[in-house]
This record gives structure tokens, sequence and C-alpha cells, in this order.
């Protein structure tokens, strides 16, 4: 794989995936450090004509007011030092590694006033491995403030850091990797933390892991239109063209390629219930999510989101606003309930495919009948996964008390917002496993049905699994096999153009 090189501009959300999940390695383009050294150059000149500058010559929040006394390169370390105040369950690795990613990408636009040196370490450290232990819980939005000390901490040696799966503390990591502290000047500090680069960072990931997510739901709901015996013409591209909803016509393609064949089957009924019926416009609806959360979290990573801000071609050193994340939190909230949308019409089809019989197939999917359970205990479960996605729907952005006596008074829990919507996400993945399975059986339950081209393979991809129930036998254990492959990415189910 190619390095991933960094220019300031057009960072998306898979380039992130790739980063964090796949050891991408990340060059710098000669502008980028050209870009900085000049913003940093205006910083500096800034400072020495007297300007007030925050946290570079006055202190961070209710100490605005304080000016800072003797070494401002010593006032950086004490700036990380009084703000590492996260707790909890340290951040996945891969989120760790998303984060001092999504950090790079912002401070490559150029308006931080970070040292040069000091953005090289950040690059230097990622591509090798060394990453921040950091706290999960502390930031509310209005910068990732608090979560993000860690990241600096670990540049200049201090606090703990994860190098080839081994926690160790940060000095030792660095050294390892034959890597040097950094010695950081004014404002450098602040420049490392004051960003939302956790919540664009996890953000990414969420994102990625909803397309796929999407993918997987597309083939799952397909499966179960051919085991239910599905009256097909609600795919007709007409009906959809006739409403002009660019998602619910995407998804409806998708659902039509699938199972397009030669010769379709007879419908076993004249309308479906509407979590088949509607599948192309619930699946729409979460495709324009999708697409709102992608944007949203593209323009944090590709902007220069710092407090304050630097104008190097301006030569002007400004206070703002850009950290601030309302957007992306709401675009997360609205994914999350986009995702709640799909997950509760995929209960409700594995609810129809293994009740009391529809369109002819056997009570609880059961070939034996008499006493089998098949398929019907598992409905528990799935509402019970059910439950947890619609707890995880509750808002939270609008959860926030004023702090810093009053100077920061709003803010939008947007690390929160991202978490609790990944956290969905992966839930949904294991509806859509009970989903496939119960599809699949329905389609080994129905005599004489010949699969499409598109659905073919993914059947196959259950059944290479999971074999067809005939006898009751633990489900949750197959479930669980397909839950992995499908969050894995070992899962191999027909591909979905659209």
């Amino acid at each position: 794989m190619s390095a991933l090189v960094l220019t300031g501009a057009r960072v998306g959300v898979g380039d992130v995936a790739a980063v964090a999940r796949a050891a991408r390695k990340v060059e710098i383009a000669p502008d980028v450090i050209g870009r900085l050294g000049k913003a940093r150059k205006v910083l500096d000149q800034a400072a020495a004509s007297g300007q007030q500058i925050y946290g570079l010559n006055t202190g961070l929040g209710a100490n605005l007011g304080t000016s800072v006394e003797g070494d401002a390169s010593a006032f950086q370390r004490q700036l990380l030092e009084g703000r590492s105040g996260a707790v909890g369950e340290a951040l996945p690795v891969e989120a760790a590694r998303a984060t001092m990613f999504a950090r790079v990408a912002m401070l490559s636009v150029g308006g931080s006033g970070l040292s040069p040196a000091v953005f090289v370490a950040l690059v230097d450290a990622l591509n090798a491995g060394v990453h921040p232990v950091m706290p999960s819980l502390g930031s509310i939005g209005a910068g990732d403030l608090v979560l993000m000390t860690s990241l600096a901490r670990l540049l200049i040696g201090e606090g703990e850091a994860d190098y080839q799966g081994r926690r160790m503390p940060a000095a030792k990591a660095l050294m390892m990797a034959r890597l040097a502290p950094v010695t950081l000047a004014p404002k450098d500090g602040l420049s490392l933390i004051n960003a939302s680069s956790v919540s664009a960072g996890s953000g990414a990931l969420a994102v990625t892991d909803a397309l796929s997510a999407l993918a997987q739901q597309q083939q799952a709901g397909a499966l179960t239109m051919e085991g239910i015996g599905a009256n097909r013409t609600i795919l007709d591209p007409r009906l959809h063209m006739a409403r002009p909803a660019a998602g619910q016509q995407e998804a409806a393609k998708v659902l039509h390629d699938l199972l397009a064949r030669d010769e379709a089957p007879a419908p076993t009924t004249l309308q479906d219930p509407l979590s088949i019926r509607c599948m192309p416009s619930i699946h729409g609806a979460l495709i324009e999510a999708i697409g709102q959360a992608r944007q949203a979290v593209e323009i944090e990573l590709n902007a220069a989101a710092d407090n304050p801000l630097v104008l190097g071609d301006d030569e002007l050193v400004l206070s703002t606003g850009n950290f601030h994340t309302a957007a992306l939190s709401l675009a997360f909230e609205t994914l999350g309930l986009a995702v709640a949308q799909c997950a509760a019409a995929s209960a409700a089809r594995f609810i129809q495919l293994t009740g009391s019989g529809r369109n002819g197939l056997p009570k609880y999917l059961s070939p034996v009948g008499g006493t089998s359970a098949g398929f019907v205990p598992l409905q528990k479960t799935v509402t019970s996964v059910l439950a947890a996605i619609r707890h995880k729907a509750n808002p939270v952005m609008l959860d926030f008390l004023p702090v810093s006596e009053g100077v920061e008074d709003h803010a939008t829990q947007s690390p929160l917002a991202v978490a609790k919507c990944a956290g969905m996400i992966a839930l949904w993945q294991r509806l859509i496993a009970f989903e496939l399975m119960a599809a699949a059986q329905a389609v080994d339950l129905r005599e004489g049905l010949t699969l499409a081209p598109g659905t073919g393979p993914i059947y196959a991809a259950v059944r290479a699994h999971v074999s067809m129930l005939k006898d009751d036998r633990p489900l949750g254990a197959d479930a669980e096999v397909l839950r992995t492959m499908l969050a894995n990415g070992t899962w191999r189910g027909a591909p979905t153009t659209g």
C-alpha cells in the first residue's frame, strides 16, 4: 500500500480507516512544512508585538484574563499537566490512531502555528506505531481538549503509550521506536490539544462501518425477500423515480440488481409487510444520513479549526469558535436514528420469517415441527438487541452544563454522539446476522426455489459457516460466527452496486 501524502486538503473517511486499521504510512508534502513554518513565524511576530494570544501568553478558559508569567514554553507543559483529567477505559488502538491522523490532517491545513518539528514528530510517532493510551471520558465536545492531552504528553515523553501491543511509559516507547521527545515552543501544547480530533477520527471509523453494514443489510434484505417469497414489483425503478429521493432510488437499485434474474418467481402475496415493502425507503434514509455524517467528518478533517487561528497569508492571529462541532454531533445523532430505523426493520423481518408461518413457510422455520423451538427463541434475543439500540438512540447533544465559570456555556457532546452511534452500528450487525440466518433457513425450506445470481452468493456465504437447522441446537453460537465476519471484514456476500 502506497503512503498517503498529506497536502492539507482532500482527506476522506477512507484515508482515516486505512491509516487507523491497515497501518497505511503517512508522508508530508513539502509545501505543508512551508505553510506551517510561515504560520509559526506569524505567530511569533504577533507575540513579540505584545498581542494577547489565547493559550500563548494568556491562561485558558476561566484564566483567560491572567497573563502568563515567565517561560512561555514551560507554560505549555503546565497546560498539558493541568488538563490531563480524562478517565475511564482507554480508547482502542485503532481509535487512537484515527485521532492522531485526524489531528495531523487538520494541522496540515496550517492554521495552528504549531512548530513544524512538533508536527513531524507527531507523524513519525503515528508511522512508528507509537500511540497514546487515551482515557475515553472527559470531552464535552467543545474541542476534545482533555482527551487530547494524552497525545501531546506522548510527544514530550510523558504518560503512557501503546507500542507493539504493549503498554509502557511513553518515554520508553519513543526510545524503543528510536524517536526523541520534543520540546514545546509557545502555544505548541495548545495547538496539539485544542481540536475535535477524537470526534472526527472516531467519526470517520463509524461512517466506514456504517457503509459496510448498509451493504450487508441490503444483502440480508434481498435474501429475506427470496426466502419469504416477497412481491418484487416494489423494486420496479419506475415506482422509485416517482419519488425524487436519491437515497431511496439508490437502495432500490441495489435490491433490484441483487434479485434480478431471467424469470422471477411468482409472488406469494399482493403486498408484503412494511418492513419488506418499504425497504428501499428505510435504507434510502440511511444512505442520506451516512452521506451527511461523512460530509460533517470530512469538513473537520480538512479544517483549520484552531483557536486562536493563524491566518498566514494575512499575517493575523485571531480568536475563533471553529473548534465547535454542533454540525458533527447533529449528523451522528441523525445517523444513529437512521441506523435504529434500519435495525428495527431488520428485527421485524426476522420475526415475520420465524413466526407462525407466512407465505407457506413452516412454523418457527423448523423442518420437523412438533415441539421443536426452531428459530422462535431468537425472537427474544433480537428484541433485546433492538432495545439496546433504541436506548442508544436517545440524543445526548443537549446534555451539558456551563463550565469554566461560564466561559464554556455551550457544548456539543460530539465524542459521546459518535461513540453511541458506533455502538449502535455494532449491535445492528448482530441483527443483520440473525436476519441472514433466518433468510437462509427460509430459502432451504422453500421447495423448488432457484436463487438469483446476486442472492446465491449471499446464501452460500451464510451456509459456508452456518448449516441449515434441522433439529434444535444453540443458534446463538451460529449468530456470533456470522456477526464476527460482518464486523471484521471477512464477510463475503454478493457485491452491491447502485
